[in-house]
């Protein structure tokens, strides 16, 4: 890949973390008005006709049929629980707080790799991962005579998350991640439909304006997914991973100016270590891959 890629891809990454932080912001504006999984259906089912889309304008093939059934399963699963607590957070954390603790995943998916991957991790990552973990304490400021376990809720997206990023490894390597997030996505949409019109906060779109906002949500985040696809087939991991960080800065920014919010108390210094640790983890995973 040649640095006008890498430029390409840098800029692309910068444009979906924009998105996704438009998309929170759209969740956390109009949840009040409409079913958690109205909500997720929307966003999932746009990005599902989206991806396929993308798949047959690059003129890969669209099948149905899986070669790891259960791999797929156990990862549309965590995928679905991990944006589920996502989403849910949204509702009554700061946008940048959030996001903030959603990026302890690449301490998490080093901790999978490690005990059900066998992959070596050496000290200077083990402690990347402490100093990590610090930052996400930072961030959480428990007080523990009243400390709120639904703050963790980012935090076990993250968790989840990495799970299902580690099964990826497991796939063979023809399998492009454009598929395997369709069938996450279909499967999320079709998940999210059916608890939607299960569940007691079931509640129909009330006014074409509701409407056009979840419209607006799905498509940021739809776009999003797109973006980012591209952005990592234009340039490589190492390039674009500091850049995913913009994902906070622009979180922070829409939540300031549309709801008021200015967490600079709880996000530093937390937030520094939690991006320090995370380059720090991809470096050192990037040196082991060139030796």
């Amino acid at each position: 890949m040649n640095a006008n890629n890498n430029s390409k891809g840098i800029v692309l990454i910068i444009i979906a973390m924009s998105l996704f932080a438009m998309q929170d912001s759209l969740i956390k504006f109009i949840f009040e008005k409409a079913a958690l999984y109205e909500i997720f259906f929307g966003r999932y089912f746009v990005a599902a006709l989206l991806l396929f889309c993308f798949i047959k304008y690059k003129n890969e093939k669209v099948s149905l049929k899986t070669y790891y059934p259960v791999l797929t399963f156990v990862r549309v699963v965590l995928h679905f629980l991990a944006f589920s607590a996502f989403f849910i957070s949204l509702t009554y954390m700061p946008l940048a707080t959030a996001n903030a603790l959603f990026f302890s995943c690449p301490f998490f998916v080093s901790i999978f790799a490690k005990f059900f991957l066998k992959e070596f991790i050496g000290i200077r990552r083990w402690s990347a991962i402490a100093f990590g973990f610090m930052g996400v304490y930072i961030v959480l400021n428990p007080n523990f005579e009243n400390f709120e376990y639904r703050n963790l809720l980012p935090v076990l997206c993250a968790f989840c998350y990495a799970a299902s990023m580690v099964t990826l490894r497991s796939f063979d390597k023809s399998v492009s991640s454009a598929i395997l997030y369709l069938y996450s996505a279909s499967a999320a949409a079709f998940g999210a439909i059916l608890l939607a019109s299960t569940t007691v906060d079931f509640s129909p779109i009330q006014s074409f304006k509701d409407g056009l906002l979840i419209c607006s949500m799905a498509i940021s985040g739809g776009f999003g997914v797109i973006f980012l696809m591209y952005a990592f087939r234009n340039a490589p991991a190492a390039v674009l991973a500091p850049f995913s960080y913009f994902g906070i800065i622009t979180a922070f920014c829409f939540g300031w100016f549309i709801f008021g919010e200015f967490p600079i108390d709880t996000l530093f210094p937390g937030v520094f270590l939690i991006i320090f640790s995370g380059l720090t983890i991809l470096w050192r995973e990037q040196r082991q891959k060139n030796r």
